[in-house]
């Protein structure tokens, strides 16, 4: 989030406000208390509560663990949080949101729809930058990762692989999983995402 005035309002990132609104609403629509959520996320209540109030802009781990508990992929929560759906979404107009943390930044290729059961997603890691998550946002979800510049290596419940520019890698994802650039610059990666 963007420093603002006192009342931490003014200067907020639109996205992350409207991101925090729909997390509220989701945890509301099942009459969680924040400490339910934590109990069920493993994430801290302050820490959902600043989320949920836009205080802090989310990393993509964070997201990634509540997907999972709200049984959503990252581009369905995402595509909540747009004004309205398009059936075309043209290059310019692509959602680019980015976890300031890692340095990751995630393009929404396909346009958002909250019935999705396939999309794409353009990945982007700097050079050195590292992502782990603890589980998939729904198990057994399908994905396709294929480089297109740079190198990366994947690692799928302790299974290590290393992409290198042209090559794709299949995969079901049941556990943790790692995405580490692996080359001195930053890659850039396709990620077809399937549920099951």
């Amino acid at each position: 989030m963007k420093q603002g005035s006192a009342d931490g309002v003014e200067g907020m990132d639109p996205v992350d406000a409207r991101l925090g609104g729909r997390l509220a609403e989701l945890r509301a629509e099942r009459g969680w208390s924040l400490g339910e959520l934590a109990e069920r996320s493993g994430i801290s209540r302050s820490t959902l509560s600043r989320a949920e109030r836009a205080e802090i802009s989310p990393t993509a781990s964070l997201l990634n663990r509540l997907c999972h508990v709200y049984g959503r992929t990252m581009s369905q929560l995402l595509s909540e949080v747009e004004a309205e759906t398009a059936l075309l979404v043209r290059a310019a107009e692509q959602p680019v949101w980015e976890d300031r943390t890692s340095g990751f930044v995630r393009r929404s290729v396909s346009p958002p729809h909250t019935g999705l059961r396939a999309e794409l997603v353009e990945g982007r890691l700097g050079a050195g930058a590292d992502i782990a998550y603890d589980r998939p946002p729904v198990p057994g979800l399908e994905q396709h990762i294929w480089v297109l510049e740079g190198a990366l290596d994947v690692t799928v419940q302790e299974t290590g692989h290393h992409l290198d520019a042209g090559d794709c890698l299949r995969m079901r994802v049941w556990g943790a999983m790692r995405f580490r650039c692996a080359g001195p610059e930053a890659v850039r990666y396709v990620l077809a995402v399937v549920l099951p």
